[in-house]
């Protein structure tokens, strides 16, 4: 209905950039891609990696159109997916240009709440989170494992003080630091939920962009998006390898 996939198309893999325009980018780590289909903020583009096929779509900002992209992924049978987003760090660990492969996200946002009661975590699958880690670790990546912080507002984060509820959004950005949060972004929590209701295989990895806590410093490549492609990239390498035994 969103997507305009042709109804006989048929993968298990998925990789899931937010950005319509990240969609080439990632296209070129894999092989043989081709244009498929695009519609509002959703661009599909479809390759393989290790001989299997693999679909690339963009899932627009936000828990609501990340929901359905998967939900609509889920119907053409993908059973694995991994996001590949950004974010701006919470901890005092994490700079400009880390990757982040969360393990949960917090749901504070609404989509979610559609799917599963309040009581319920976001989480994701463990074996995405060790094929992640250990693409990280294979290529030498500052990386962080953890919970992050899913949102549905921009500047609530940003310009809280403008906000009638500034006094929620920061205190609890407060409690997110003192239980160690990472980072902070639009989208994981909702695809986490959803991905549990549909039994796929979900996992992420974000970079990160800044640490809005600190002004320097910044480690190598904080505006290149390209070391968590290739970390998500690689570690579908692995599942699909593994999918083989």
């Amino acid at each position: 209905m969103h997507l305009n996939i042709p109804a006989e198309t048929n993968i298990r893999y998925a990789i899931l950039p937010g950005d319509p325009g990240r969609v080439d980018k990632i296209a070129g780590y894999i092989d043989s891609p081709h244009f498929i289909a695009q519609n509002r903020e959703f661009k599909s583009v479809v390759g393989k990696i290790n001989d299997e096929d693999v679909i690339i779509t963009s899932t627009g900002i936000g828990g609501p159109s990340a929901a359905i992209a998967l939900e609509e992924l889920s119907l053409i049978g993908v059973k694995t997916a991994v996001r590949i987003g950004t974010c701006g760090g919470i901890s005092d660990e994490v700079f400009g240009g880390d990757i982040v492969i969360p393990t949960a996200a917090i749901r504070m946002e609404g989509t979610s709440k559609e799917y599963a009661p309040a009581e319920y975590p976001a989480c994701a699958d463990f074996d995405m989170i060790c094929a992640l880690v250990e693409a990280a670790r294979k290529n030498g990546t500052v990386y962080h494992t953890g919970v992050v912080q899913s949102k549905d507002s921009f500047y609530g984060q940003h310009n809280p003080d403008s906000m009638p509820v500034s006094y929620e959004l920061k205190n609890k950005w407060e409690a997110w630091k003192r239980l160690n949060v990472l980072a902070s972004e639009m989208e994981t929590a909702a695809l986490f939920t959803v991905a549990a209701v549909r039994k796929i295989k979900m996992g992420c990895v974000l970079h990160v962009m800044w640490n809005q806590g600190k002004s320097v410093p910044h480690n190598a490549g904080r505006d290149s998006t390209d070391t968590a492609i290739k970390t998500a990239v690689d570690a579908l390498k692995l599942v699909i390898e593994g999918d083989r035994i």
